[in-house]
């Protein structure tokens, strides 16, 4: 049974985005669960835009694990994505929003008036049937790509590139989105979800608006099995190895540990590592925020 969850504001009644489950078992006491009501279809994504994938586990092309606590899982296949926004001047339509296993933001399936169709990573409240566009002199609506040069200032923007034609890289997860602080010289300056200020070339593509699914933060799984689904499995905590496992391992009892750090000794908790001459280091004006001690 579904119990949906609501709150008073005054005197309207509000039905929130997640749904809350009868405790019939202990995995569905805590669950909170995204409602999806943003998405359009349930049926099959696009053939023509599926490729397969598959599971590494953390292994590398030696077949070394490299990355741990990762295998099993849930069999999927990836969606190709247009991270570039390159068609140029030709509109196109929104047939379909959908779910996509690989990413926490929905997917829009656009079908241009070329007969082309393709997936780009969905803005927060764009409809079926909406047009978009992308290039040089697109119109300021949602869902539309332009260079950051002719965005106005202010605006909220996501899907950035950070080189020119290298395709989006930043603000691409669920819910998030940058402001455009500003112009000046062949730099735009935006504002990160992280908090952090920094410099982009103008000529690299942004799209308008916030990516879709915000809710996806409210989500609790309530269950050890729901992580195994997605292909994570157990950490295993560094003090209840022995010492030759991890530097915070061994001792008499529950031992702390001494200071919080990784298997290969990297310091958490504060210490920087963050190579002090990266080349991009001077593009940062405002370092991201950081929790105060």
């Amino acid at each position: 049974m579904i119990i949906t969850a609501k709150f008073k504001i005054g005197k309207k009644l509000k039905v929130m985005p997640v749904k809350k489950y009868n405790p019939t078992t202990p995995g569905t006491r805590f669950r909170l669960s995204n409602r999806h009501e943003s998405l359009t279809t349930s049926n099959k994504p696009e053939k023509s835009l599926l490729s397969k994938k598959h599971q590494k586990a953390g292994r590398n092309n030696q077949g070394r694990m490299t990355v741990r606590y990762r295998g099993g899982g849930h069999k999927k296949r990836y969606r190709v994505i247009d991270f570039k926004r390159n068609k140029f001047g030709i509109p196109g339509i929104v047939k379909s929003i959908e779910y996509d296993p690989n990413r926490s933001a929905y997917i829009a399936l656009i079908a241009y008036k070329d007969g082309e169709k393709r997936y780009i990573i969905a803005p927060d409240k764009l409809q079926v049937g909406d047009e978009i566009l992308a290039g040089p002199n697109s119109p300021f609506n949602i869902g539309n790509a332009m260079p950051m040069a002719e965005i106005p200032v202010g605006s909220m923007i996501h899907c950035i590139e950070m080189r020119p034609g290298a395709g989006a890289q930043l603000s691409r997860g669920a819910g998030t989105g940058s402001q455009l602080v500003g112009v000046e010289g062949k730099y735009a300056i935006v504002k990160l979800p992280s908090g952090e200020v920094r410099r982009i070339l103008k000529t690299c593509m942004a799209t308008m608006g916030r990516v879709s699914n915000p809710d996806h933060n409210q989500e609790v799984l309530a269950k050890a099995g729901r992580n195994r689904w997605k292909g994570v499995r157990p950490r295993t905590r560094g003090v209840a190895m022995n010492p030759v496992d991890h530097p915070m391992g061994g001792g008499e009892g529950r031992a702390s540990g001494g200071h919080p750090r990784s298997r290969t000794s990297v310091k958490a908790k504060g210490f920087k590592t963050r190579k002090p001459k990266k080349y991009s280091t001077k593009m940062i004006i405002t370092e991201r925020k950081r929790k105060r001690k």
